[in-house]
C-alpha cells in the first residue's frame, strides 16, 4: 500500500462516488483493489456543516437525475424519423452513465475500475454531441431543458475525467 497527496478543491473521491470538499487535507491509501481517501479537518469552520450526504456532493444521485431528466428530455422529442434517430441514440448514450458507474463501483482491481470509468466518460461524451444536435436542429422546443442538460453533461464529463486521472496515479 502507498499513499500520495491530491491538492484540494481538484479532487474527487473515485471509490465512494463524493467530491472531497473545499479546505480539507487529505491523504490517498491505495491498494490492489481499494483506493480510501483519509480527510483531516481543517480549522476553517465555514465548512463545519458540511455532510457527505448533500446531493451536491453525492456523484450517483446526480447521475440518477441525469438519467431521469435524459428520460424526460426523449419523450419530448419530435415524433419525425429523425428525432426517433436521436431520441433512441441519447436514451442509450444518456442513461448509460448510472449503471456503468455502478458496475465501475463493484470493479474487480484498479485496472477494471478505470476501464469502467472510460466506459462512462465515453458514453457521456456521446450524449454531450447528442445533446448539441438537439439544439441544433432544433428537435425540441423547450431550449431551456437542452442547455440545462448540456451544461449538466459537460459537469459530469469534467468529474469522471478528474476521477480517472486521479485512479490512475
Amino acid at each position: 500500500m502507498f499513499a500520495f497527496s491530491i491538492p484540494f478543491g481538484e479532487a474527487f473521491d473515485v471509490r465512494c462516488s463524493r467530491f472531497l470538499p473545499f479546505g480539507e487535507a487529505l491523504e490517498v491509501r491505495r491498494s490492489m483493489f481499494d483506493v480510501r481517501v483519509f480527510f483531516f479537518r481543517s480549522a476553517r469552520s465555514d465548512r463545519a456543516n458540511y455532510s457527505m450526504n448533500d446531493p451536491k456532493y453525492d456523484l450517483e444521485e446526480r447521475l440518477l437525475e441525469y438519467s431521469a431528466s435524459i428520460v424526460r428530455l426523449v419523450e419530448q422529442l419530435s415524433n419525425t424519423r429523425a428525432g426517433n434517430h436521436v431520441a433512441g441514440q441519447l436514451l442509450r448514450s444518456g442513461t448509460s452513465a448510472l449503471p456503468n458507474h455502478g458496475e465501475a463501483q463493484a470493479a474487480e482491481s484498479p485496472a477494471d475500475f478505470i476501464h469502467k470509468m472510460k466506459i462512462c466518460l465515453k458514453e457521456l461524451r456521446e450524449s454531450y454531441r447528442w445533446l448539441l444536435l438537439v439544439r441544433r436542429v432544433p428537435l425540441i422546443t423547450a431550449d431551456a431543458d437542452v442547455t440545462h442538460l448540456i451544461n449538466e453533461t459537460d459537469e459530469l464529463i469534467r468529474i469522471f475525467v478528474k476521477s480517472i486521472q486521479t485512479a490512475q496515479r
